[in-house]
C-alpha cells in the first residue's frame, strides 16, 4: 500500500469528484501517486432493425474522445505535485476497474458510492460494491 499507487475511478460525476480529495489526501500522505480510470461503456446496436448515422465503433471512439477532454480538463484544475496517470478503459466498469485494481502496481481504490437504496439500488449494478468484494487491495468508498 505504502508505495504503489492510487486508483480513482471516476465518471466525472459530482459525487465522483468528492471522492477525489479522500484519493489526494491518502496519495499526499504515503507520497504516492494517483491513477485516474474512466471506464467507457460498449454501446451496442444492430444495423438490421434501425438507421444508424453513426456506427457503435465511431460512437465509442466519440465517448472516449469525450473522456479524454473531460480529463485534460480535470488535470488542469488539479493542484497537485503528485505524480498522476490517466488510464481510459472500453468496457464494463466492474470488470475494468478490478483489471486494474488488481494490475499489481495499485496499492488501494478510492471509489465514490451513489447511495442508492430501494429499488433503484436492485435495478442498477453496484459498482463500488463489487469493487469492495473482488478487489485485491484495500478499498476506500466514499458517499
Amino acid at each position: 500500500m505504502r508505495t504503489r499507487n492510487i486508483l480513482w475511478p471516476t465518471d466525472f460525476s459530482d459525487t465522483a469528484s468528492h471522492a477525489l480529495r479522500y484519493a489526494i489526501e491518502m496519495a499526499n500522505l504515503y507520497q504516492v501517486g494517483i491513477r485516474i480510470l474512466n471506464v467507457v461503456g460498449q454501446p451496442l446496436g444492430d444495423e438490421n432493425y434501425m438507421i444508424l448515422s453513426i456506427t457503435p465503433e465511431e460512437l465509442a471512439k466519440n465517448m472516449e474522445d469525450a473522456a479524454a477532454s473531460k480529463m485534460h480538463e480535470l488535470l488542469g484544475q488539479l493542484n497537485t505535485n503528485l505524480k498522476i496517470e490517466t488510464v481510459i478503459r472500453r468496457g464494463d466498469a466492474i470488470n475494468e476497474i478490478l483489471a486494474e485494481a488488481n494490475s499489481g502496481d495499485i496499492g488501494m481504490v478510492v471509489i465514490a458510492s451513489h447511495g442508492r437504496t430501494g429499488l433503484s439500488h436492485f435495478l442498477h449494478e453496484n459498482v463500488a460494491e463489487a469493487i469492495v468484494n473482488k478487489a485485491d487491495c484495500p478499498v476506500l468508498v466514499v458517499k
